[in-house]
């Protein structure tokens, strides 16, 4: 069970956000500011272009990242989730969730499913990771079935 001390609980009410960890956002973000340091001090062309490249897909990524934070949130009315389109909001009444481990790359990973109305998403269904989640996604689907139950 979820404790005050829990980062994805605010201490205020009974809203539940889980977001990418924190500590890596700001390290693909120091990523970023050191690759461009070495682009503008770079002593010839070859080197600028390779690590300008990587600075531009480093930022990209970690501006994605940034923007989907917090990924999940949820509290007794519903649950909202951020998308590269904006955050798409549902009530507990049209939302179905559960974990699942699943095959990725030959490994069995766990994962967080939300089955949501397919007029809002392709397919109706939601994936969601741990990374993106920076928690169990069983202990999620645990949360969020308690504050869909009431």
């Amino acid at each position: 069970m979820h404790t005050s001390a829990d980062p994805s609980r605010s201490s205020t009410d009974r809203t539940h956000r889980w977001r990418y960890p924190p500590v890596l956002l700001r390290l693909n973000w120091a990523t970023t500011c050191f690759l461009v340091v070495t682009t503008l001090l770079a002593p010839d062309g070859m080197d600028r272009v390779l690590s300008g490249t990587g600075a531009l897909l480093i930022g990209v990524v970690s501006g994605g990242l940034s923007y989907l934070q917090p990924r999940l949130r949820a509290d007794p009315t519903g649950i909202t989730v951020r998308t590269l389109r904006g955050p798409r909001t549902w009530s507990w009444e049209q939302v179905s969730v559960r974990g699942r481990i699943v095959p990725r790359l030959g490994l069995r990973v766990s994962v967080l499913e939300l089955d949501v109305p397919e007029t809002d998403v392709s397919g109706g269904l939601i994936v969601i990771g741990r990374m993106e989640l920076y928690a169990d996604p069983f202990e999620v689907a645990e949360t969020l079935n308690g504050l869909k139950s009431g």
